[in-house]
C-alpha cells in the first residue's frame, strides 16, 4: 500500500470536499468551453491522480456517455474513491508509467498533478495512451484570494499548540512534493514541447463566498465543512498527545460560523480559486 500522500500531505476529506465544491456543477459552463469535449461521444476518458474521485466524479456527470477511468498512487484515495463514487473505474497507478496500451483513451486530464511529476514522463505516458487526434486537458490551480472569517482566526490556544510542535525537516521537500513548478506560460510550452499540438489555454474562477445570495444554504455550509475538514485534518496529522483540546476549539468556532450563517449575520469570508486550463491535441 502506497498512503504517502493522504497521511502526510493533503487528508482524503479535506481534497474530495474541497474538489468537490470546485467541480459543483454550477461551475462547469468555466470549464466547458475550454475543455471543447463532445458530451454526446462515446468518450473514453482517463484521469491521472484522481485523489479521492471528485473530479473523476464530475466528468462522470458530465460526460454521461463517456467511460471515466481514473488512477492514483495513493491506496486510501483510491479505497474511498471505489466506496463512494458509483460510475467511474478506479485503480491505483502511476503517473509515469501508466497501466494501459498504446492509444487507448481520447482524453487524458489531470487536476494539480504537473508540478509534482517530471515533465517528459507527465506529457510523454500521456501522448502514449491517447488515441490520434486524443485530448490533453491539464488543470494548474494559479494564486487566489482568501479572506477569514473573524470567528475563524486562530486562536491563541491554537498558535500555542502549533508553537510547541517540534519543527522537523520539510516533509515537502523529502516527499518530492512540486518538484517541478511552471508558469502560466511555461505549462503551455512544456506540453508543446512534448510534442501535443494546437494548444490553448484558459481559466475557471471559482468563487466560494459562502454569504452571497447566489449560493444555496446547503452550498454555504458544504463550504464551512470543507473548511472545518482542512483545520482538523491539520491538527489530526501531528499526532499530538494534545491534539484533542484543539480539535473542540476549532469544532467550536465552526459551529459559530454556521450559527451567524444561519442567523444571516454574514461575514462576507471568501476563497476563490484560480485554475488554469491547458489543453492540446495528440
Amino acid at each position: 500500500m502506497n498512503t504517502i500522500w493522504s497521511e502526510h500531505v493533503q487528508g482524503t476529506m479535506t481534497l474530495y470536499l474541497s474538489r468537490k465544491l470546485r467541480f459543483d456543477d454550477m461551475f462547469f459552463e468555466q470549464y466547458k468551453g475550454v475543455f471543447d469535449l463532445d458530451r454526446n461521444a462515446k468518450l473514453r476518458i482517463l484521469e491521472i491522480g484522481c485523489g479521492p474521485g471528485a473530479l473523476a466524479e464530475a466528468m462522470h456527470r458530465w460526460y454521461p456517455m463517456a467511460h471515466v477511468t481514473a488512477i492514483d498512487r495513493d491506496s486510501n484515495f483510491i479505497s474511498f474513491a471505489k466506496e463512494n463514487i458509483k460510475g467511474v473505474d478506479f485503480m491505483e497507478g502511476d503517473a509515469t508509467h501508466l497501466p494501459f496500451e498504446d492509444n487507448t483513451f481520447d482524453v487524458t486530464i489531470s487536476n494539480t498533478v504537473q508540478e509534482h511529476v517530471d515533465p517528459t514522463a507527465f506529457w510523454g505516458e500521456q501522448r502514449r495512451v491517447l488515441r490520434p487526434g486524443g485530448v490533453c486537458l491539464c488543470l494548474s490551480a494559479r494564486k487566489g484570494l482568501h479572506c477569514t472569517a473573524p470567528c475563524l482566526e486562530p486562536t491563541e490556544k491554537e498558535k500555542a499548540f502549533w508553537e510547541s510542535i517540534p519543527q522537523q525537516e520539510d516533509d515537502l521537500e523529502k516527499l518530492n512534493v512540486c518538484r517541478f513548478p511552471k508558469s502560466e506560460s511555461e505549462i503551455p510550452a512544456s506540453m508543446e514541447e512534448n510534442g501535443f499540438t494546437n494548444v490553448t489555454t484558459g481559466y475557471a474562477i471559482i468563487d466560494l463566498t459562502l454569504d452571497a445570495p447566489k449560493y444555496s444554504a446547503k452550498m454555504a455550509e458544504l463550504m464551512i465543512e470543507a473548511m472545518r475538514q482542512n483545520d482538523l485534518e491539520s491538527i489530526q496529522s501531528t499526532r499530538s498527545d494534545h491534539a484533542g483540546e484543539i480539535i473542540s476549539v476549532i469544532d467550536s468556532k465552526y459551529e459559530e460560523r454556521i450559527r451567524l450563517y444561519r442567523a444571516g449575520m454574514k461575514q462576507w469570508d471568501t476563497s476563490v480559486s484560480v485554475t488554469m486550463i491547458v489543453r492540446g491535441m495528440k
